[in-house]
């Protein structure tokens, strides 16, 4: 089965989104914004990307902004999105191992192209432990 992936991101991740999206062989979810000039706000393309993977029709999602910062707390305000803003491989490894998460954030202007495709690459490759980890995941889904 290939893999669903929604894709979204302001005007400051166009360019690594489009390298991303090239290098990758699943199914996109191209949600914007496709326009590098015209600012628009993170958060329209976060919430867009957060609503796709909570309701199913995304597998996982990647939100890109200038820092990831932004676009990674527009998605977690969503209750069933666990996004995590990572660097390098071994952040993008443990949060799936060990957080389930299902939205993966890069910073446009702190991560380069190649660095961002091998974040990708353990993002998407890597299993959810369960386990020890399954009731704390269930904290961050249910906090009540």
């Amino acid at each position: 089965m290939k893999l669903k992936v929604a894709i979204a991101c302001d005007h400051g991740g166009v360019a690594l989104k489009n390298y991303i999206k090239d290098s990758f062989k699943v199914k996109w979810i191209d949600l914007g914004t496709d326009n590098a000039k015209k600012s628009v706000d993170y958060p329209d393309y976060g919430h867009a990307l957060a609503e796709a993977v909570a309701e199913g029709e995304a597998d996982f999602g990647i939100a890109i902004c200038g820092t990831g910062i932004g676009i990674s707390m527009a998605c977690n305000r969503h209750s069933q999105i666990r996004a995590a803003l990572c660097t390098n491989t071994t952040m993008a490894k443990l949060t799936r191992e060990h957080n389930d998460a299902n939205v993966l954030c890069l910073g446009a202007r702190i991560t380069g192209d190649v660095l961002a495709a091998e974040i990708v690459q353990e993002f998407l490759e890597t299993d959810f432990e369960g386990g020890r980890h399954a009731p704390r995941v269930e904290k961050l889904n249910n906090p009540n």
